[in-house]
């Protein structure tokens, strides 16, 4: 199966096939509304509102498997992007990333792009919560928390996978090369 056989579930209910953005280059990411880097959604609409007319869509899966940092209904969780971020990118129904119930997609992308580590002084920080709730994190392609990162390029093809300690920057040099 490739990216494009896969779809993810909008607030309303509504299917979202992966194929509706073949030819584009896609960001897929999984979102908190109550973590320490939430503020990433500046960073995201940023590049939304640079890139989206050059092929640039942003999959946004808020999800709730790290620290219960996004308690919030998908109406609520819409509401706090839209009003504190100014988010014009689709978001879809807040779902699991990991484990039994976690979304085909997220099993393709991490099939794809496996965990490589985390970086700076954030990463530092990161690796010892993480560590505290799944001590083997560094042998599993699971997500390891919020605001992982993935591209994919024009041909569905999954070029880079960012954990959330990556620089916002290399995120957007790497979106912006593909485009």
């Amino acid at each position: 199966m490739s990216f494009y056989d896969y779809s993810v579930t909008d607030p309303k209910g509504n299917e979202v096939s992966m194929n509706q953005f073949a030819g584009k280059v896609v960001l897929v990411v999984n979102t908190a509304t109550g973590c320490g880097f939430t503020p990433h959604y500046k960073d995201l609409e940023s590049m939304w509102e640079k890139f989206h007319d050059q092929g640039l869509e942003i999959v946004d899966v808020p999800c709730n498997q790290f620290a219960g940092q996004t308690p919030g209904t998908d109406d609520e969780i819409h509401e706090f992007c839209t009003l504190k971020y100014n988010t014009q990118f689709p978001q879809m129904k807040k779902s699991d990333v990991n484990g039994e119930n976690e979304l085909p997609l997220y099993t393709f992308l991490k099939s794809q792009k496996g965990f490589e580590g985390f970086h700076g002084p954030a990463g530092l920080m990161l690796s010892g919560v993480v560590k505290k709730f799944h001590p083997d994190y560094k042998e599993t392609p699971d997500i390891k928390w919020n605001f992982t990162k993935f591209v994919v390029d024009r041909q569905g093809n999954v070029v880079a996978r960012f954990e959330p300690t990556a620089s916002m920057k290399d995120v957007e040099k790497c979106v912006e090369k593909l485009l």
